[in-house]
């Protein structure tokens, strides 16, 4: 990949977009992880104004540490970058005690980690209303278009996605051409969707090379009888999490009328008129 004219053509798309639709610049959740801070990062290299926004709920303290230096660097660098911290713990735990409370249910923390993403997605278009800007999305290519690994109507609820055809390793490079800070370089990637330590390999039950390498074998019409061992055990993750995910990357599906139907009720209406 040549790393330095993909960083400017992403730049250059981002301001394109925005000036054409009549926006006035960008808005990004900083997380601590690379992904948000190359989406930062790029978005602030436009000149556009970006706001950077803070949303801890029970966040780590390494992964705070993390957005706040890369956000100071930020705004060393650009003085088109703003940043502001909501602190969502409150709400969050609000919304736990207005729920009814079902401790035993399996899916349980899953519905919760997913809740977390969609007050952030609510905060986020909350200062998109108020400035004008476009939510800029910060899921890589493996998460949005190989496992499906975001949350619908959370981190995948935005207005357009700078970073979505790259891979997770190509996002490092760029990165590396943007001059995010080594601690987010070198970091385990996680959601901190828990309030726990877990990583997204943790979760997903592979890295992202490995994710990635399988992702190119789909691609290739590999199927999980090809391989052996480790192989064939990340293809088998991934493809299943390609197959139960695909709700996530399709359109909405819209119930069709038949134009029968539609003939007839219309013809009900006339008739009763």
């Amino acid at each position: 990949m040549q790393t330095e004219k993909v960083t400017q053509h992403i730049i250059d798309w981002l301001k394109d977009y925005a000036v054409k639709a009549n926006m006035d610049g960008f808005v990004v959740g900083v997380s601590g992880g690379i992904d948000s801070a190359v989406t930062s990062s790029l978005c602030a290299s436009t000149g556009l104004p970006t706001l950077c926004v803070e949303m801890p709920i029970h966040q780590g303290p390494n992964q705070v540490a993390r957005g706040k230096e890369h956000i100071n660097q930020l705004k060393e660098r650009f003085t088109n970058v703003t940043d502001c911290n909501v602190d969502l713990t409150l709400v969050f735990e609000g919304f736990k005690k207005q729920v009814p409370a079902t401790q035993d249910d399996q899916f349980l923390d899953l519905s919760l980690a997913n809740t977390r993403a969609r007050l952030r997605m609510t905060t986020l278009y909350y200062f998109a209303g108020l400035h004008r800007y476009l939510v800029a999305g910060t899921g890589n290519k493996v998460e949005d278009f190989g496992v499906g690994f975001y949350t619908k109507y959370g981190d995948g609820g935005v207005d357009l996605s700078p970073i979505a055809d790259l891979m997770k390793s190509e996002v490092y490079a760029v990165g590396n051409v943007l001059k995010v800070p080594d601690a987010i370089m070198k970091a385990a990637p996680t959601d901190g969707l828990f309030g726990d330590s877990r990583t997204d390999e943790d979760q997903i039950g592979a890295s992202y090379d490995e994710l990635e390498w399988a992702m190119r074998m789909q691609d290739v019409g590999k199927k999980p009888t090809d391989f052996t061992g480790r192989e064939k055990t990340v293809f088998q993750i991934y493809t299943r999490l390609n197959r139960i995910n695909q709700h996530k990357m399709n359109p909405i599906p819209v119930c069709k009328i038949p134009h029968n139907l539609k003939e007839i009720l219309l013809l009900d209406e006339f008739l009763r008129g």
